[in-house]
């Protein structure tokens, strides 16, 4: 069954708290201990796993938590085909879809590296294959792979389920089965997205004064 696409405009900043850890609590703790450590060490860290695994949110997520430190960062991804230059005020330097980038790109990405670790501070970067795997320089392509290396997994339908069945509860939501087979074989499996849809219904029900109903769901998405 094809999935749908889900952007419906209630998207959160996304926090370390708000991560469903599931297969990928090791990496999680990591982050975690990384971001509250008051001496955060140099040493990067590489992310690899599918699309949907959770990469750009644990990337988002420690951006965020740096930021209400008072932190500044520099953030690269594909989307930005002409870099900025390394800014000495970065606490940390974030790279996501490593795998996708330009030759450009990868200039960049290679000298905020060796500027990063210069001046000791943090690199994590994501991709969806390993770092010996990655089409990239090999300079850089090393260097992703020195450091900590963490495998994300998307987590399996029995597992997305559970999540959601319990941040139903937690907002005092009833999800019959059939309402919850609906959801997850049509919307994306990328959990950040089930919880802003969830909380889109919770919204949309209490304004409707309706139970939340597949027809419900067509319905909200309808207005979109």
């Amino acid at each position: 069954m094809k999935q749908l696409p889900l952007d419906i405009g209630l998207a959160r900043p996304p926090t370390l708290a708000s991560f469903l850890a599931g297969p990928n609590e090791a990496a999680w703790k990591h982050l975690q201990l990384w971001v509250a450590s008051p001496t955060r060490s140099p040493v990067p860290t590489y992310l690899w796993g599918a699309a949907g695994s959770g990469k750009t949110h644990l990337l988002r997520a420690v951006e965020q938590a740096l930021r209400e430190q008072g932190a500044r960062t520099g953030w690269l991804d594909p989307s930005q085909p002409e870099p900025p230059a390394f800014d000495e005020r970065w606490a940390l330097v974030l790279m996501d879809d490593v795998q996708q980038y330009t030759a450009v790109q990868q200039h960049a990405a290679f000298s905020w590296f060796v500027q990063a670790q210069a001046l000791q501070r943090g690199v994590l970067a994501a991709g969806t294959a390993p770092p010996a795997d990655l089409k990239l320089r090999e300079d850089l392509r090393t260097r992703l792979g020195w450091g900590h290396v963490f495998e994300l997994h998307v987590l399996s339908e029995p597992e997305r389920r559970a999540v959601l069945r319990q941040a139903a509860d937690a907002r005092g939501i009833f999800l019959g089965d059939e309402v919850m087979d609906f959801i997850l074989h049509r919307f994306s499996r990328d959990l950040g997205s089930l919880m802003q849809l969830l909380e889109h219904l919770d919204a949309y029900a209490l304004q409707t004064q309706r139970a939340i109903t597949i027809p419900l769901v067509k319905a909200m998405l309808e207005q979109e």
